[in-house]
């Protein structure tokens, strides 16, 4: 990870009269590393002594600020990533059997194929989207 994501994560940060501190910092590290949402528990089993609740409480800070996100599962688990503007655009793989949620990012040639879609939708109903998420659900490799 480059200190640009650090950079990024600052300034937004500071843009809602907030710090980087070093329990915001790990938790960006920790998912940064990590390739996929995590969910709570996931984070702090990775980071060893950091208390489950200042991690949820650095994440609320986080998500506020736009720092990451909420990934929705299968479950009833919340997962987080760090936004796509931090990292790249990409899309979910979510397991109805086990929970995980795997990232995927499609070729350039789907993308246009997906933009084209939502072109002709916008151009029907006159929705201005803003982004787009593809979450595709079923079983991973480990479940099927």
């Amino acid at each position: 990870m480059t200190m640009d994501v650090h950079a990024a994560a600052k300034a937004r940060l500071e843009g809602v009269e907030q710090r980087y501190t070093s329990g915001r910092r790990e938790l960006v590290d920790v998912l940064a590393d990590a390739g996929r949402p995590l969910v709570v528990a996931e984070i702090v089993e990775r980071r060893r002594g950091l208390a489950q609740s200042s991690a949820y409480r650095n994440l609320g800070v986080l998500e506020q600020a736009g720092v990451v996100r909420r990934v929705p599962g299968a479950d009833e688990f919340v997962r987080y990533e760090l936004d796509e503007e931090l990292t790249e655009h990409h899309h979910h793989l979510v397991c109805l059997n086990c929970g995980k949620v795997t990232d995927y990012t499609m070729s350039d040639q789907l993308e246009r194929s997906v933009k084209k879609a939502i072109d002709a939708i916008t151009s029907d109903t006159g929705f201005a989207p803003t982004a787009h998420q593809l979450d595709l659900f079923g079983l991973c490799a480990d479940c099927k």
